[in-house]
């Protein structure tokens, strides 16, 4: 394991806590790093970025981050609501994109949808590949959808329908894509290593993704299940594990795609001082007041979902952002951020100012970037 910053030994227990998630029986790696008002504090890897070829974990690896990336959208859907291009949360949705109001959607609000309350958490149609990678497409047959529930009055998690909420939301306001506006508004500024749309000169830096343990099997057919299975699927897009078998998120053209729920491709140190940047400024950069935060991390769905998944603790949500939940208590009730499926986790704490984030390229085991972050909430009492 190499560590390139601790700047205090306080410290030392989490880079311990980061040392036993490191798994070299599977020749997988990790990589950690914590900002603490605006400056950095820990910086560590280690393990095998790419089982295949044997190659180290480096500074420069990328992490594809799953979910992760919902958080990154919504930090730049703030970005809007700060500078008022965006009026307000509670705005109808349809109003900024009005395809968006067939069947009845047309009273779902900006927030409500990244809340994941706007009744398309699953396609009723099949979606393919060449659909989900075309941004557009993907945009309007969820748009032109029939809602699986009334929209609003319950919530469901949108895992990769949301990317198409977020894409329109901002390409409607700003004339950009979101991997553009992500570029030009908050990785840019900062010299993050992140991206929601990956460059092809940095493909050869991206983690080869391992499976930690095979895939749950197929529940009962119910209606539920159908209905959970397809939020992941779309019908035939992609597959259950998101690895494979046929495309996942080792390929390429995932990587290059401005997939808004799922895509994005950064490096732990990238996307913790991204997170550090909306509680503290960093490198110059703050992205987002304290009202800002407040906004976005306002309560918006917990408890029992509409297709219900299984006995508590449920996550919860602000608009597109996880909040502290049973599922993940993060460092405080002022934390916000998203977690990913492959095993990461990133977030800030709005009165820690902390920018966190724990990347890796072993998928399937959430546990152990939540020992990390035990591990930080413990070194900072």
């Amino acid at each position: 394991m190499t560590v390139d910053l601790l700047a205090e030994d306080r410290y030392s227990p989490v880079v311990d806590a980061f040392r036993e998630t490191l798994h070299e029986v599977d020749r997988s790696g990790a990589a950690l790093s914590v900002w603490v008002n605006g400056e950095p504090v820990i910086e560590a890897r280690g393990g095998t970025a790419d089982a295949h070829t044997g190659q180290a974990w480096q500074r420069d690896t990328l992490a594809v981050t799953f979910s992760c990336t919902k958080g990154l959208a919504a930090i730049a859907i703030g970005r809007l609501l700060q500078s008022g291009a965006l009026a307000s949360l509670d705005m109808p949705l349809a109003e900024i994109w009005p395809e968006f109001g067939a069947h009845g959607k047309h009273r779902v609000s900006v927030g409500d949808a990244l809340a994941h309350r706007a009744g398309v958490s699953a396609p009723r149609t099949d979606v393919s590949l060449a659909q989900l990678l075309d941004v557009d497409e993907f945009a309007r047959i969820i748009a032109d959808q029939e809602p699986l529930w009334v929209p609003g009055s319950s919530h469901q998690y949108h895992a990769v329908t949301i990317g198409a909420i977020s894409g329109q939301i901002v390409a409607r306001l700003t004339d950009r894509s979101l991997g553009e506006y992500f570029a030009d508004e908050i990785a840019g500024p900062l010299h993050a290593d992140a991206w929601i749309g990956l460059p092809s000169d940095r493909e050869r830096d991206v983690a080869h993704i391992i499976q930690a343990q095979p895939a749950d099997p197929p529940s009962p057919s119910t209606s539920d299940s159908k209905w959970l299975e397809r939020a992941i699927t779309l019908g035939g897009a992609l597959p259950l594990d998101l690895l494979g078998p046929g495309p996942g998120f080792n390929d390429r053209e995932l990587h290059a795609a401005e997939i808004g729920g799922a895509g994005g491709v950064a490096s732990a140190s990238a996307l913790a001082k991204i997170w550090s940047a909306t509680v503290a400024s960093t490198d110059g950069v703050r992205l987002l007041e304290d009202d800002t935060v407040r906004s976005l991390a306002r309560s918006r769905s917990e408890g029992t979902p509409f297709f219900d998944n299984g006995p508590p603790p449920y996550q919860a949500w602000g608009a597109g952002v996880m909040i502290p939940s049973g599922w993940d208590p993060y460092l405080s009730p002022a934390s916000f951020g998203h977690d990913g499926a492959g095993g990461q986790i990133a977030f800030a704490d709005l009165d820690a100012r902390v920018g966190f984030a724990y990347v890796t390229n072993r998928a399937g085991d959430m546990a152990r970037g939540i020992s990390v972050v035990d591990a930080l909430r413990e070194s900072l009492a």
